[in-house]
């Protein structure tokens, strides 16, 4: 009699996909701070929207921790293919990061040099989501593989669809960081966030535009996917869904909502990425590798998910805790020293 054998992939596939879509919302939006805060009229301004984040940015780069391990641990030739192809953004990207967070502190600290700090820390993540804009770019077109192994050359990540999608992902950090500016501030300064949230808003609608168009031409199974029948009228409902969200964000960046425009940021990033993934589903080496044959043993799987299973609840209450306990608006009188 054949023992049933419990089947670990789906379960990591859903722990790895919840880890990176919760790092680039969380982080996205305080990256999308960043990104405006150079844009801040004056340095009372810059105060209030650092400390609309102070509290928990770092907090937020748990999700990267997360699914950089679950993909090491689950997905291991996943991980052996895909990180020499993106070496450099990755090593951009956390360069990147690590300087954004050293400048947010050195802000406070060496106040005769404010001025390199603010523009260190507006920099520093404008650079960070560009890189991470790279990576998905080179994901979406895919790698030179030969065998088991990647066979490119470190820098054929680099091209023009990528640069593409690193500036789309830089507007939707963008817009993403406006929407939370609108919930924690008030006033001038929210009416500034409404402004440059439009601004955003525009090169946004024109990313997804241009990346749903173009990512059809980089390989014919993604257009046979989208478009031949019956799958053109099943998954019709995902383009006209995020149609109706384009519409419903830009009007509450129009009127006087404060939640609605987070909101609508965060689902049009949940349809985005609902898009990737009906597009490159079930390949995680694309277009080479299926989440089942990338991943580990199922011993290796089942070990692992009992401990990450434990973790997983603990990580999202106290993130919850900590947005839950600095709730409301940002005021100049509280903030961080």
């Amino acid at each position: 009699m054949t023992a049933l054998v419990f089947d670990f992939v789906p379960v990591w596939t859903l722990i790895l996909g919840v880890g990176v879509f919760l790092y680039v919302l969380l982080d996205g939006f305080d990256l999308g701070v960043g990104i405006l805060y150079g844009f801040a009229p004056d340095r009372d301004a810059r105060n209030l929207v650092m400390n609309s984040i102070a509290p928990i940015w770092d907090g937020n780069e748990t999700w990267l921790v997360l699914g950089g391990l679950a993909l090491l641990a689950a997905f291991p030739l996943a991980f052996a293919i895909i990180l020499p192809a993106v070496y450099f953004p990755l090593l951009i990207m956390l360069l990147s990061l690590i300087f954004r967070g050293v400048a947010f502190e050195f802000r406070y600290r060496d106040a005769e040099h404010r001025t390199f700090w603010d523009h260190a820390f507006s920099y520093g993540s404008r650079l960070g989501a560009f890189a991470q804009g790279v990576v998905l770019g080179a994901f979406i077109e895919g790698f030179e593989i030969d065998g088991r192994h990647f066979a490119g050359s470190s820098v054929d990540c680099f091209t023009p669809f990528t640069f593409l999608t690193g500036v789309a992902l830089v507007f939707g950090y963008a817009l993403l960081g406006a929407g939370w500016l609108i919930l924690k501030t008030e006033g001038p300064l929210q009416d500034w966030a409404r402004r440059l949230g439009r601004f955003a808003f525009i090169g946004v609608l024109a990313a997804i535009a241009v990346v749903s168009l173009w990512t059809p031409m980089l390989q014919p199974s993604i257009a046979s996917r989208w478009f031949s029948w019956p799958n053109v009228a099943l998954l019709s409902p995902v383009p006209i869904a995020t149609a109706v969200i384009a519409y419903w964000e830009w009007r509450s960046l129009n009127d006087r909502s404060e939640a609605a425009p987070f909101v609508g940021a965060i689902l049009l990033f949940v349809m985005s990425y609902l898009g990737i993934a009906i597009s490159m589903w079930p390949m995680i080496v694309p277009y080479k590798y299926t989440l089942w044959e990338a991943a580990s043993s199922e011993a290796t799987q089942a070990f692992l998910a009992v401990g990450t299973l434990f973790l997983l609840p603990v990580i999202l209450m106290y993130t919850a805790w900590s947005y839950w306990v600095f709730r409301g608006k940002v005021r100049a009188d509280i903030g961080y020293h």
